[in-house]
Parts: C-alpha cells; structure tokens; sequence
C-alpha cells in the first residue's frame, strides 16, 4: 500500500493516477477527499498532517508515504518539523519503508529553511527528497485576468527560470516510491528550459489562439498581492527567486529525465494541456 498526501493538489492528482494505473494499492489523503475525486477503487481518508494521529488508519500496514506539506499550516504550526516528526513515528510505528518528500530547491540554495527535509532524515526510514522549482501551474493564478480581459500581470517579466510542470514531479514520485534505487538521492526538478514570465504568456495566448498581453507588476505590487495567500518569510523568498535568482535556481537540472527516460515537459505542453482554465 502506498499512502499518497495532498493528493487532490497539483501533483497529487496526478500521482494518485499513475500509482493505481500501475497496479498499486493507493490511499489517498487529503483534508477533504471522497471516492469521487480518485479513480475507483482508491482507498481514501479525510486527515490532517497538522494532526498526525489522524493518518494513523492509513499508515497502519502501508508500504511507502509521499509527503507534502503545506508551507502556510508548516509555519503556522512553528516550523520545526515537530508534527512532520509525529507523521513519522507513526509512519515507522505502521511498517512503512520508503519516504518520498515532496521538498523545495529553496532548500538547496539557502532560500528556504531544511527543517522539513532534516525531520525525514533524521526518521530512521528510507527517504528521497524532491527539491521542485517553481511549477507550471502557478499559472493559474492568472487565469482570472486571462478569462476576462486577456491579461497576465507579473513582476520581473524578463527574468527566465526553468519552471517544471507538476506531472512531471508526479511521475518521478512514482518512480521513487515504487522502485529500489533512490533511497538517499535527492532530485532537483526543472523544465527543460528557462521561460520568462511574458514568454509564458505568449504561450498561453497560443495555446487559446488569441494574443495574452503582459502587464509588467512593480515588486510592491506583487509582494502586496502574494501576501494574500503566503506567509511573508515565504512572499520574499519567493520574490528574490522570481527577480534576483541566483545561477543555480536558472539552471536547467536533467534529473526529471534521469528518473523518468524521457525529456522534461514544456511550459508550452503544460500550457496546451490546461488551455481550458483560461478560456
């Protein structure tokens, strides 16, 4: 049995799928979840990380555990991995033998704290850290704008990061949890290239078929908006890597490859695939 978290987000959707496509047994945890967001015959539980004794009747017997964590609830909680260290001890109480963290590359390059990545390690389990950059999908957040009137408004528009759609990181969880090999390896994940904020937009108004205009944000602007749904230790970290990132967060890392065979998606397959949240 392999216990997938957050697994109505972005990538744990997509993970939930491959691993039941694969023939795994899947339990699916999320804080609001039934049978109708999963593929039939997930087994799904309603819990709370923030509440570790919650995810007891899942980890009981389970085999392996992705883990993501909330930055927000992380935070709120003292960011110290204490209640990430209460989901382990459960984790190992269960049986389980193989933890994948669904991690940050804010981590490796200093930007973000390691207490997360160091409360896995120090768990006495068998782990594989996902160090993501930023993701392909963040783009929704523009979705409203683009509906409406055609626009995406962001700060540093010509500042290129190799974003990484989140099927990808999805794809090399699954590697991760179902195959022997990765214990200990901790996998960067970038697209294949680096896209600025306008070349994202050009790639959206061509996957609609109409022109996206981009409207150039100041980074006041940006940092007012953002601090509606972060936290402000997260808002600047995010807004130095978005406009002053350093060589490492602009290169192009080959581990989605390394992991998966194939080539890293594009932002513009991304884009094509999600078209109809723009519409």
């Amino acid at each position: 049995m392999i216990v997938v978290t957050g697994a109505t987000g972005n990538v744990g959707r997509t993970l939930v799928r491959a691993l039941d496509s694969a023939g795994e047994q899947v339990t699916a945890v999320s804080r609001k979840i039934s049978a109708v967001d999963v593929p039939a015959g997930v087994r799904t539980l309603a819990a709370d990380l923030m509440e570790p004794e919650s995810l007891k009747p899942a980890l009981d017997g389970a085999d392996a555990l992705f883990l993501l964590t909330a930055t927000a609830d992380w935070m709120a909680a003292g960011g110290d991995g204490t209640v990430l260290g209460g989901v382990l001890d459960l984790a190992r109480a269960g049986g389980v033998q193989r933890v994948v963290l669904l991690s940050s590359q804010g981590v490796g390059t200093g930007r973000h704290p390691s207490e997360l990545e160091d409360a896995v390690k120090g768990a006495g389990l068998p782990w594989t850290m996902l160090r993501p950059g930023g993701f392909d999908s963040n783009a929704f957040a523009w979705a409203a704008t683009i509906r409406a009137e055609r626009v995406v408004a962001a700060p540093f528009g010509d500042v290129a990061l190799p974003t990484v759609d989140p099927d990808d990181i999805a794809e090399v969880a699954a590697v991760a949890l179902r195959q022997p090999g990765h214990a200990g390896a901790t996998y960067v994940l970038t697209g294949p290239t680096p896209i600025t904020p306008r070349q994202q937009a050009a790639a959206i108004g061509d996957a609609l078929g109409e022109p996206v205009r981009f409207v150039e944000q100041t980074r006041d602007e940006a940092r007012a908006q953002m601090l509606g749904f972060m936290p402000a230790p997260v808002v600047e970290a995010t807004l130095g890597i978005l406009g002053t990132p350093s060589a490492e967060e602009q290169r192009v890392s080959p581990d989605v490859e390394r992991v998966v065979g194939r080539p890293a998606r594009t932002f513009a397959d991304w884009a094509a695939r999600n078209a109809a949240a723009f519409k």
